[in-house]
């Protein structure tokens, strides 16, 4: 089998779901470019059901945001090259015409930008925007808009609605902020939304109101939720499945608790070990992955991860320097690309993560 035969196959997540609102299969996206082609993402399939929440993580240049622009249809055709299948509710995205893409996008999906204040339009109140993103997708006149506009305004939990309604995206705070782009993201009810880095640059208290704000509303909603982060203590809050990225391959992937409690690829080890600790003191120090994440221009031949790995003497011979891993199962809904042998990579695993407990330290 593989390495891509196997990211079709084992995308179930550990579950048995009616059928997935979205079911991403095999994705590859490539960039030409006058130093070569970029392959950004490379055969990622994954699923997300409504009313669940999928955490994709990674460093920047995993993969991650282009992905999730690949679904939404934000990607320049002219300038990518996208194959393999996005089904929404059943619906294809990447086959999709330009045309159905944009009328779903909106009214059956939605998106958080990382930034909102680049996000909103600066000379155009968030009044106007939010009247805007309703009327473009329902036939309604502008007084039920802005009608609409306050409640969503409300229930994003915005002081004071009546009166910010009408004041500019540089009036408001950055959590504020955040909080017109989710009730714009949110205003014609969606049924999936990818939030792309949502709690970037704010402080840790708003960060909480922001994920809090989040959960409830899926919770109303019913939202199919796709989260996309570096940070783990906000997978932590919300993810009940998560996907890892490296070098555009997805290289784990798995419930939460698979993640935090059973992972077996040494990058996520990387990232859970790089994470910062309470109970740490000092003097003690994190621990970063060595080196930095490959050109995807030039990718290494074998494992993507083999130039940072300090775990590849564990594999016999050069298979990590000449072969590519396959993303296979380790149990139903977890799945690891890693040459390890399974014995090992398991006992490996117990040793980190006895660590961990061991010293009081939670992933």
């Amino acid at each position: 089998m593989n390495g891509q035969a196997a990211d079709v196959e084992v995308s179930t997540m550990g579950r048995e779901p009616a059928r997935a609102y979205l079911d991403v299969r095999d994705l590859t996206v490539e960039f030409s470019t006058e130093d070569g082609v970029v392959r950004a993402v490379d055969g990622v399939s994954y699923t997300v059901e409504r009313g669940k929440t999928l955490a994709v993580v990674g460093e920047s240049g995993s993969g991650k945001s282009v992905t999730s622009n690949a679904v939404m249809g934000l990607l320049n055709p002219k300038q990518a090259t996208i194959t393999g299948q996005a089904l929404l509710d059943g619906e294809d995205l990447i086959s999709a015409t330009p045309e159905r893409v944009r009328a779903l996008r909106g009214s059956e999906m939605a998106m958080i930008f990382q930034d909102p204040l680049s996000s909103l339009h600066p000379f155009y109140t968030i009044g106007k925007q939010l009247v805007e993103a309703v009327q473009a997708k329902k036939s309604v006149d502008k007084k039920a808009a802005r009608a609409r506009s306050l409640e969503m305004l409300d229930r994003v939990g915005i002081p004071n609605a009546a009166a910010r309604i009408d004041e500019y995206p540089h009036q408001l705070s950055g959590g504020m902020r955040q909080r017109v782009m989710i009730a714009m993201a949110l205003i014609n009810d969606p049924a999936m939304l990818i939030a792309d880095e949502p709690t970037t640059a704010l402080d840790v208290t708003v960060q909480a109101q922001i994920i809090r704000l989040m959960r409830d509303l899926q919770d109303e909603f019913g939202t199919a939720i796709v989260l996309i982060t570096h940070d783990l203590g906000v997978v932590a809050d919300m993810a009940d499945d998560v996907i890892v990225m490296y070098g555009g391959r997805a290289v784990e992937r798995g419930t939460s608790e698979d993640i935090y409690y059973r992972s077996e690829m040494p990058y996520t080890w990387g990232l859970m070990s790089s994470v910062p600790r309470m109970d740490l003191g000092e003097a003690e120090r994190l621990i970063p992955i060595p080196g930095t994440p490959p050109s995807l221009i030039d990718m290494p031949p074998g494992c993507v991860f083999r130039p940072r790995c300090t775990y590849h003497h564990h594999v016999p011979g050069n298979l990590c320097d000449t072969t590519r891993p396959d993303l296979l199962p380790v149990v139903d809904g977890h799945d690891v690309r890693c040459h390890i042998p399974t014995t090992e990579r398991k006992a490996l695993a117990a040793e980190l993560f006895a660590e961990i407990r061991g010293t009081g330290g939670q992933a």
